[in-house]
């Protein structure tokens, strides 16, 4: 059986694309992104864009909306035994379309991976396919919000995200994926 994802958190005026590999077995009951209640991610953006848990979902997204934030993930479809990313099996992987997502959302300057897999799953079933000018877009490699991520203190999380999405635009190699800002 496959896990599917949900469509985009998007509008038309996104300029930041996070995505993420594939909705886990919590979020796919609720059909919300990120439902995992220990799963960081609705905390972070509760701190940066005021969308933290305590607010509904619906809310919540419409906030990353406005912030100018889009919210997806890397598969389509996978199969994966429980929620755990390395439990996807790479030869299930269906990528979603994001050559379109992209063409379709030219301000978007900024793809941000939560978490490792996310960006090994976009370098291998996604990047071979897309044209050359939107390869072009930067890319950065965020912490895991996972709970399986807990090595890392929420602090430290929370400081490299806002690193990366409040300050999109410059070009730092330290924090961006491989120094040039380029994928």
């Amino acid at each position: 059986m496959h896990d599917k994802c949900f469509p985009p958190i998007a509008d038309a005026h996104a300029r930041i694309l996070i995505l993420g590999s594939l909705p886990g077995q919590v979020s796919l009951q609720r059909q919300q992104y990120y439902a995992q209640p220990q799963n960081a991610f609705w905390k972070i953006m509760g701190r940066l864009f005021d969308a933290g848990p305590e607010r509904p979902y619906a809310e919540r997204a419409q906030r990353l909306v406005l912030n100018g934030i889009a919210l997806w993930d890397v598969c389509a479809s996978a199969q994966r035994p429980g929620s755990l990313d390395a439990a996807i099996v790479h030869s299930s992987v269906v990528p979603n379309d994001l050559t379109a997502f992209l063409a379709n959302h030219p301000g978007i300057g900024l793809i941000g991976f939560n978490g490792g897999k996310a960006a090994d799953l976009f370098r291998r079933q996604v990047l071979p396919g897309l044209p050359a000018g939107l390869r072009a877009i930067r890319t950065a490699t965020l912490p895991s919000t996972s709970p399986a991520h807990a090595a890392m203190p929420f602090e430290e999380k929370l400081a490299r995200w806002a690193a990366v999405l409040q300050n999109p635009d410059q070009p730092d190699p330290n924090i961006f994926d491989r120094g040039t800002n380029r994928l």
